[in-house]
């Protein structure tokens, strides 16, 4: 799942400063004139009147990640991950916490897929945890972790649920970290290896992959800003990282599809639409700055062979670019996921150092969230214009791609009643509103084929540690029990009638 970006650009200058760089140069980059708010924008309560019907064949889904639900941290062979060492480190996590049990979905996935079926869902997004295949990264598959996936595999599809299988959720085997991670560019060639390990063992049964999820969070936070694993921060390892995880997330797209040609494969990207702050030129350029770095850093290499152009100044010895490296980034999408929370508000900082050349280093522009929307109990603006403005946007700037909604949720911590119910009404709402926004914006021509909701558990939620509750059934992680919340429940009848009502 998706976290704030909000001091993205506040770590890169931060950082560049500290390593000696210029922050930033612009002849734009200084205080604007005419500089007045932008409009205000409606948000997306115009989108919820009326009842809407989806396209049959719409696959109505939810989603987890191996790290945040598995637990069975060192069972079967599997490998220490970048999680558990970061998870372990003190200070890391919220109140001390771990994923070494998290939802214990290693032993209780059958719970799991009753759950999905409880709720007439067609659809489920699981990542798989690299480390349970390899421990170490490399060599030949752990049987014991290909049999786990396997019966999961197995139990969906007999259940009539289509796996849509995301092969990397973060859990980078910690023996590749310590040869240098994301950085090492040998990891984008260990990455493919074994991606094509997995086509083999459940390619014949699973025709719908995810190679990544969200990459530009897990290089960002986890290589910049240093709150998720593996904890580093430097803007050298930040801008290598990208490049090499560009070049791995190709690899992956070849192999799958060498493996098993008809396989629909994509990734899934965190995405937010960018507004400017006010209507000055300096706040506009910013936005789009802002799309480039938050929606495109990662689509265009696969899209077009090439870095965003409004990020265009970046210094390719930097990122460690060799000749032919951008056509070698190229993977034709079968289609975009989009993860999408809430919106960003972007803006060119007031004071920029200036220099004599004229060349601008890393990414001049604010990005703060919205405040005009209600919170969500993780202090998030719910915007569903947000996920119409978005979804349309890259229907128009890609050529009308084929798209699914592979994760849009929230965080309310509702709990139990002295009935045992959950009645999570701002959940509910939530879903409503952005379904009706998606509908929109599929009704003015974008080609949407899912959505899934974030997420089926309450989990494990990376730093947050078990702080805050994202999914449709509430778990008792003392007990394990689980339970539908109202949200999971009304989410279920949405997909037996295929159909969202109005409030």
């Amino acid at each position: 799942m998706r976290l704030s970006r909000r001091k993205f650009v506040q770590s890169i200058l931060g950082a560049s400063a500290a390593l000696g760089l210029p922050a930033a140069f612009s002849a734009c980059s200084g205080s604007s004139k005419a500089s007045t708010p932008a409009p205000a924008r409606d948000s997306a309560l115009q989108f919820q009147a009326a009842s809407t019907t989806f396209p049959k064949g719409f696959f109505w889904g939810t989603a987890t990640a191996s790290y945040q639900i598995e637990g069975a941290w060192n069972e079967d062979g599997k490998g220490e991950s970048i999680w558990d060492r970061f998870a372990h480190t003190p200070g890391k996590i919220k109140n001390g916490d771990t994923g070494d049990v998290a939802c214990d979905s290693y032993h209780r996935w059958r719970e799991d897929i009753a759950l999905i079926r409880a709720m007439n869902l067609n659809s489920y997004r699981f990542s798989i945890s690299w480390p349970r295949i390899q421990a170490s990264g490399s060599g030949a598959a752990n049987s014991k972790g290909v049999d786990y996936y396997s019966r999961l595999v197995d139990a969906l599809l007999e259940a009539r649920i289509r796996p849509l299988v995301t092969l990397y959720h973060w859990d980078l085997p910690q023996a590749l970290e310590d040869a240098g991670g994301w950085t090492n560019r040998d990891t984008a060639g260990r990455f493919t290896d074994y991606v094509q390990l997995m086509a083999q063992a459940l390619g014949d049964r699973v025709a719908d992959w995810m190679i990544f999820n969200e990459p530009d969070a897990f290089v960002d936070l986890g290589h910049l800003e240093g709150t998720h694993a593996p904890g580093r921060q430097s803007i050298l390892d930040f801008l290598r990282a990208t490049h090499v995880v560009n070049l791995a997330q190709s690899g992956g797209f070849r192999a799958l599809k060498a493996a098993r040609p008809s396989a629909r494969v994509g990734t899934a990207f965190s995405m937010s639409p960018c507004e400017p702050a006010t209507d000055s030129e300096a706040d506009k350029l910013a936005a789009e700055r802002a799309h480039a770095i938050t929606n495109t850093w990662f689509l265009e290499p696969a899209l077009r062979g090439r870095y965003p152009d409004a990020l265009a100044f970046l210094p390719e010895t930097a990122m460690r670019i060799k000749a032919g490296d951008m056509e070698k980034t190229r993977a034709p999408l079968d289609f975009i996921g989009i993860n999408l929370y809430y919106r960003t508000i972007a803006s060119a900082p007031g004071t920029m150092e200036r220099f004599s050349h004229a060349q601008e280093w890393l990414f001049p522009v604010k990005m703060d969230g919205g405040q005009q929307g209600p919170k969500t109990d993780f202090g998030w603006e719910v915007w569903p214009k947000a996920l119409y403005d978005m979804v349309t946007r890259i229907t128009r700037d890609y050529n009308r791609p084929v798209i699914e909604i592979t994760e849009s949720g929230c965080s309310y911590n509702d709990g139990p009643d002295a009935s045992g119910a959950i009645h999570d009404r701002r959940r509910i709402e939530y879903h409503r509103q952005y379904l009706a926004a998606l509908a929109r914006a599929m009704a003015d021509g974008a080609d949407v084929r899912g959505y899934h909701a974030w997420s089926l558990l309450d989990n494990f939620e990376w730093a947050e540690g078990f702080s805050q509750r994202f999914g449709l059934a509430y778990v008792d992680f003392k007990t394990q029990q689980r339970t539908i919340k109202d949200s999971g429940r009304w989410y279920g009848k949405v997909a037996t009638e295929n159909r969202v009502g109005p409030a």
